[in-house]
């Protein structure tokens, strides 16, 4: 009886620690997380996790129109994944400071992704706030770690030419496209 109640138990288990070893989806956006990089990765490790993409580091004597120390991520194919900002330059054991979503495979649960539009941030998620800047209406959304932008060529006049004025969420309208999807992880 203890032998048939123990394998039952040991059955029970195993079904369900299979259940929670679920594949990482290696395009999926979430809290610390895009596809196979955490907030804890470090730079050194990018080499092993992107093993089998091309890896492109560009110092600040590389291009003077470059931003010191961006890392361009590539599939072998030669389409930009994404762009990833060290928290300190030239240092390997840094670990990243922001990531710039370019491949549009790359989408959160709720399926935003850098191809997206303003309702899907609206629809889904919480902003924290919108800053209004030369160029473009920058969007916050904490709960992924997000600044995403749109460009104020989608916005209307009296918010295209002025950057004192608060722009809210009702402002923008449904179809913006969003021109620059980063990530901003914290100092871990």
């Amino acid at each position: 009886m203890i032998k048939k109640i123990s394998s039952i138990l040991l059955v029970c288990i195993s079904l369900l620690s299979c259940q929670n070893d679920k594949k990482q989806d290696p395009f999926e956006i979430s809290y610390n997380r895009i596809g196979h990089l955490t907030n804890t990765i470090k730079v050194s490790q990018l080499d092993s996790i992107y093993a089998n993409d091309s890896i492109v580091k560009m110092s600040k004597n590389d291009n003077i129109m470059d931003v010191a120390n961006t890392i361009q991520i590539y599939e072998k194919g030669g389409a930009k994944l994404l762009l990833l900002e060290p928290r300190e330059e030239n240092n390997p054991e840094s670990s990243i400071e922001s990531i710039q979503v370019i491949d549009p495979r790359y989408k959160t649960i709720s399926g935003l992704s850098a191809n997206g539009v303003f309702k899907d941030i609206k629809d889904n998620y919480s902003i924290t706030k919108i800053t209004n800047t030369l160029s473009a209406a920058v969007i916050f959304v904490d709960s992924i770690q997000a600044s995403i932008t749109i460009d104020k060529k989608e916005l209307s006049s009296e918010l295209k030419f002025n950057t004192d004025k608060k722009i809210e969420a009702s402002q923008i309208p449904d179809s913006a496209t969003i021109k620059h999807f980063i990530i901003n992880w914290e100092n871990n």
